[in-house]
């Protein structure tokens, strides 16, 4: 089976391989070994959403708390 890469490099994976070996998995995890795309079916929590994207904004416990106070005298 063949898949395409897209103009936008979005890859279209047929739905049988997915259904067949992924199952319901939304989220994978990426890496290229050996020369070949590996991936990896992941279930993330919606927590671990929110906390992978504080992760990103690097956000301290302060800076969260600071917002909080800021919404509640809104």
């Amino acid at each position: 089976m063949l898949a395409k890469l897209t103009s936008k490099n979005q890859l279209t994976l047929p739905k049988s391989i997915t259904r067949e070996i992924m199952g319901e998995s939304e989220y994978f995890e990426v890496k290229v070994e050996n020369g070949q795309i590996i991936l990896t079916p992941v279930k993330i929590q919606r927590a671990d959403a929110v906390r992978s994207k504080l992760a990103e904004l690097d956000l301290s416990e302060q800076d969260v708390a600071d917002a909080v106070a800021w919404a509640r005298h809104q």
